[in-house]
């Protein structure tokens, strides 16, 4: 490049969400035509997902809900495009009014965006509204990941985890940030542990509500413990009757995004059947009126209408296979070293495991804090954004 293409490449520019009008009724006449299979013959979710909380999410999605909450919600934070490494990476930055604040990157993961992290906005950047003291508010950085919501879809092979890590690197450096502090659940997590164990520059601390080491070899971790064999027993019950679409992405992303892309209720299906805890919360909310948390049906919806707004179903799914796919640029590369800088760790009661001290102590040497949340699962931020905050506060509080 010359330098003023360098310059024009890295350039930081404002960004608003405009949804077309014909987006919007394209969405309502697939939703009119969906065709329904017949009703599952078991009494749980042990076939799938239930034809009655779908039924009800295709109903509200239809005659009830504002198809424009997507773009007014972003649109109320200001959002900013940057091209990195050959990507646009779209990415909501508040600052908080108070000073010192310290500068959080935060990562969603799948079927997660951006959106399930705009609750916790407000406790994080403006924490004395929140019932927190103005020394404990961050900056906060909310990309979205390559091929997720409105970033750019890769148009080459090897964005994986390590390469997403780096990206978020130097999006903290083009900010300005010397020193800030990274955040991730599920996928994110991936990024965030990455984040952690490649030490960047100006990166003092991490912290993750989903312990990617148990996932990726869960027989390397202690089994002493009655707490220690029932986390065990879980991921063993994800990996053999729960993880299905964790192996559609993994190996066939293409397949699958067929579908995603072509059905709006195919795509709410796929993405709510994510694990028990929150498909009986999402499914609650529909059927019965009852959110679990922050997790009402208008929330669950935004959610499921960005991935169908910005068609990134395929495209999402393909993170998987970058990240933990047979074929994956990465496999079978030389592990990371364990992060050199502080770790923090919240298990949450819902989530898919609830991982022991003694797991996190064993994968992170430098674990600084720790703690087991009262409430919410797998989308701590998404269900429980004050508790999620508190836990993020207590967390790098050492580190201001």
């Amino acid at each position: 490049m010359t330098t003023t293409e360098h310059q024009a490449g890295s350039s930081i520019r404002p960004f608003t969400v405009q949804i077309p009008k014909d987006t919007l009724d394209d969405l309502q006449r697939r939703l009119a035509a969906t065709r329904w299979p017949t009703r599952e013959l078991v009494g749980d979710r042990t076939q799938g997902v239930q034809l009655a909380p779908l039924q009800a999410l295709r109903q509200y999605w239809a005659t009830e809900y504002d198809g424009r909450r997507v773009e007014s919600r972003l649109n109320a934070l200001p959002q900013f495009i940057t091209e990195i490494d050959g990507v646009d990476i779209h990415f909501v930055h508040v600052r908080s009014q108070h000073q010192h604040a310290l500068p959080l990157i935060m990562t969603h993961g799948w079927p997660g965006s951006v959106i399930e992290m705009l609750d916790s906005v407000g406790p994080l950047t403006d924490p004395t509204a929140h019932g927190g003291t103005a020394a404990d508010a961050f900056h906060l950085v909310l990309p979205s990941l390559p091929g997720y919501g409105f970033s750019g879809e890769p148009a080459e092979v090897g964005w994986d985890l390590a390469r997403t890590a780096r990206a978020w690197a130097e999006l903290m450096r083009r900010l300005g940030y010397g020193r800030y502090v990274a955040q991730g659940g599920d996928v994110g997590a991936g990024v965030t542990d990455a984040m952690g164990r490649l030490g960047p520059d100006g990166l003092a601390g991490i912290h993750t509500n989903l312990l990617v080491p148990a996932l990726n070899d869960p027989a390397s971790l202690p089994q002493n413990t009655e707490a220690e064999r029932a986390a065990l027993a879980a991921i063993k019950t994800f990996q053999t009757s729960g993880n299905g679409y964790f192996v559609e992405m993994a190996t066939r992303p293409q397949t699958i995004g067929y579908a995603l892309l072509d059905s709006p209720v195919a795509l709410a299906a796929w993405m709510i059947d994510h694990d028990t805890d929150a498909y009986y919360k999402i499914a609650r909310a529909f059927v019965d009126g009852q959110p679990s948390g922050n997790l009402t049906r208008d929330h669950i919806l935004d959610n499921i209408t960005a991935y169908w707004l910005t068609g990134t179903g395929a495209s999402a799914a393909r993170s998987y296979w970058e990240a933990y796919g047979p074929d994956a640029p990465a496999a079978g590369s030389r592990p990371l070293p364990p992060p050199r800088i502080p770790v923090g760790f919240s298990t949450f009661p819902g989530e898919i495991w609830r991982t022991p001290r003694s797991w996190a102590e064993q994968a992170y040497p430098t674990l600084s804090y720790f703690d087991e949340a009262e409430h919410g699962g797998h989308f701590a931020a998404w269900e429980e954004p004050q508790l999620f905050a508190a836990h993020l506060r207590a967390a790098f509080r050492p580190l201001r």
